[in-house]
């Protein structure tokens, strides 16, 4: 039998949200019920792509919504130019639509850069991701690089981790921030950031040129979304994305923080509005720097054609 919240029929609550997730659809409800005062300032007017889990299927993204969308759901949209077409994004403006979301699946929520109607990014953003076999205290390492990089300009951002293995820096901005400027800024931390320790932190794109550092990825500019903070994750256990002072970080581990646990931890806190600074400017500096670095993808992209056709013709000589 289907019950409601605000009026929005919930159905399957007692199903396990995925095989291994150690909570039912039920608790992911609750989870955004407890949570919605906190979750909602992060999401809101931001087009918002979701990673849904269906009964028996794959998870996968869904940025368009589908036809059955109640139409009191917010939703902007959006010229998708790799797809050439319009993109209708939900707005997750209020907590009937969070709870709509829920009862869809949607387990994992990741927010447009820009809010909708915007082309100024309202963040810088770093995304430190540890080696395969390294563990959350690399990705912090490179997230001090980071930091010090930032600070060495005077800057600075608020820090949380990823909900796997990774740690997210976020740097507010000022309103007039243009993308390619916000992009060739990021590239600038990376680099200088990867100069401070480049035994500890790599900017290779490429997974095989990392040898084991934790990649400094600077690539979330523009039309890529981030798990925003507060998200839950779609992996075994639940996990949060999760606000951490910068003097916690070597007393926490990503699975700290679940769906179970993180609204006791917080009560009425909101460690990720309180610890978020006042926007910056961007350095002139860093951005001019930046501009001169090419940009990660369309450099591996390169880079993988010429190592193919390198390895055709090493085959072909043999």
């Amino acid at each position: 039998m289907g019950e409601e919240r605000d009026g929005v029929p919930l159905t399957n609550l007692d199903q396990e949200l995925f095989g291994g997730a150690g909570a039912t659809k039920r608790d992911l409800i609750d989870y955004l019920d407890a949570m919605a005062g906190r979750f909602l300032p992060v999401l809101r007017d931001r087009p918002l792509s979701v990673i849904r889990v269906l009964r028996g299927q794959d998870r996968f993204m869904q940025k368009n919504l589908p036809k059955y969308t109640p139409d009191w759901v917010p939703r902007a949209t959006v010229w998708a130019e790799s797809s050439h077409r319009e993109v209708t994004y939900p707005l997750a403006n209020d907590r009937r639509t969070l709870y709509w979301l829920g009862n869809q699946r949607a387990v994992e929520y990741h927010p447009a850069l820009m809010t909708a109607g915007s082309t100024h990014p309202t963040h810088l953003i770093m995304d430190l991701d540890p080696p395969e076999d390294g563990g959350f205290g690399v990705a912090v390492a490179g997230a001090r690089l980071v930091r010090q990089a930032l600070a060495d300009i005077g800057m600075s951002g608020a820090v949380k981790t990823s909900g796997a293995k990774g740690v997210h820096v976020f740097v507010p901005l000022a309103e007039d921030a243009a993308v390619e400027d916000v992009a060739a800024a990021q590239r600038a931390v990376a680099a200088r950031a990867e100069r401070l320790d480049p035994e500890l932190a790599t900017t290779a794109f490429i997974r095989e040129d990392r040898h084991g550092r934790v990649f400094l990825d600077a690539t979330r500019a523009g039309g890529a979304t981030v798990a925003a903070a507060y998200s839950p994750r779609a992996r075994p256990g639940v996990p949060v994305s999760f606000p951490v002072g910068w003097d916690d970080l070597d007393r926490v581990t990503p699975a700290d923080f679940t769906l179970h646990t993180v609204p006791g931890l917080l009560g009425n806190r909101d460690p990720w509005a309180a610890g978020m600074p006042a926007p910056q400017r961007l350095d002139p500096g860093l951005v001019a720097e930046g501009h001169t670095i090419p940009v990660a993808r369309v450099q591996a992209m390169h880079e993988g054609k010429r190592r193919a056709r390198a390895r055709r013709e090493a085959a072909g000589e043999g």
